[in-house]
């Protein structure tokens, strides 16, 4: 009996997968469950526009992270902070300073978790620094760490 999962199921398969159940399996444990529904026309044209708003949506929020990955080119992050002998900074630039000056500065809010920094800027001078968007979106922007 063919079935669309309403949810992950280990060893079966993934939420809105269609599945060859056996018919046992499917009418005593996956549907009185909620696990599943039969995979007839009605069910699955509603699993194929579920699938397509899906497909569009992504399609569009690709699109945004692209434009913001370009206005993301053009800018460069200030930061004045004390600093020692050699440029050593007191402290550091952390990823959620980024994040907090992009949204101050420039009105942009991205994850501190998005930003791809190795480890924090300890040292003054420029770097660029990636943020990951989107899935196969990296913007990158320019950090430039001075001294007071």
């Amino acid at each position: 009996m063919k079935v669309i999962l309403k949810q992950d199921i280990k060893g079966v398969g993934k939420k809105d997968q269609v599945i060859n159940a056996a018919d046992g399996y499917a009418k005593n444990y996956l549907f009185p469950r909620n696990m599943a529904v039969p995979a007839d026309s009605g069910n699955m044209n509603n699993l194929k526009a579920k699938q397509d708003s899906e497909s569009f949506r992504k399609a569009e929020d690709k699109k945004a992270s692209e434009a913001l990955a370009e206005k993301m080119k053009n800018i460069t992050l200030k930061f004045q902070v004390k600093a020692g002998e050699n440029g050593r900074l007191f402290g550091a630039i952390t990823a959620k300073e980024i994040a907090e000056t992009l949204k101050k500065d420039f009105d942009i809010v991205v994850d501190k978790k998005k930003i791809m920094l190795a480890d924090s800027i300890k040292v003054a001078g420029t770097q660029t620094v990636e943020i990951k968007l989107n899935e196969g979106v990296v913007a990158k922007l320019i950090v430039m760490v001075t001294e007071k």
